[in-house]
């Protein structure tokens, strides 16, 4: 029976959002229709970077025309940085931010956060992590003192709940049941 079952499996990805400097003034709207989105919000910091920051943050774009313009940009006020975790983070943020170009994403994906919020192709008003190895890089770009640490999966997932959260889980329930406290919070 066990073997027509499909395996439990946990899957988190976490990525980068960056609320970009023309749109920081809508940084609680747009953070609460990520949280209606399903991700969670792990890490957070309002920042200003410097020319040279975002030259070393989008290294991979250098030498392409607008380079200089995106550089002038990142830079032009502060901006937020997110880690937000959820199940297919990467492609799910992705889909929520829509296509690079705003106005393009207003054609084609007018519910998108980039067609809502963006004006062109440069101001698209947020960045999204490209891939989970970007993902990790840019993470460790805004958040130097995190820690990142591969998030348990398969065996090793089951291994952490059984080892950790079950028994804390069990000895907190058992206690309330015991208790029958009014209000158990």
């Amino acid at each position: 029976m066990e073997e027509l079952m499909p395996e439990h499996q946990i899957f988190v990805e976490r990525t980068l959002a960056l609320i970009k400097p023309d749109v920081v003034h809508k940084e609680e709207e747009i953070e609460d229709l990520i949280l209606r989105s399903g991700f969670l919000i792990v890490q957070k910091r309002k920042l200003q970077l410097s020319p040279e920051q975002c030259s070393n943050f989008y290294a991979d774009q250098y030498g392409k025309l607008f380079f200089p313009n995106l550089t002038a940009y990142m830079s032009s006020g502060p901006l937020v940085a997110m880690v937000l975790a959820r199940h297919c983070a990467v492609s799910y943020w992705k889909e929520l931010l829509g296509p690079s170009n705003s106005i393009k994403a207003r054609r084609t994906h007018p519910h998108s956060l980039r067609a809502i919020y963006g004006t062109d192709d440069l101001r698209n008003a947020l960045h999204g992590s490209l891939s989970i190895s970007s993902a990790e890089r840019e993470i460790r770009f805004m958040f130097p003192e995190v820690i990142l640490e591969p998030i348990p999966a398969g065996q090793r997932a089951r291994d952490y709940l059984n080892l950790y959260v079950k028994p804390t889980l069990l000895e907190g329930l058992t206690a309330l049941c015991k208790e029958k406290p009014a209000d158990p919070m």
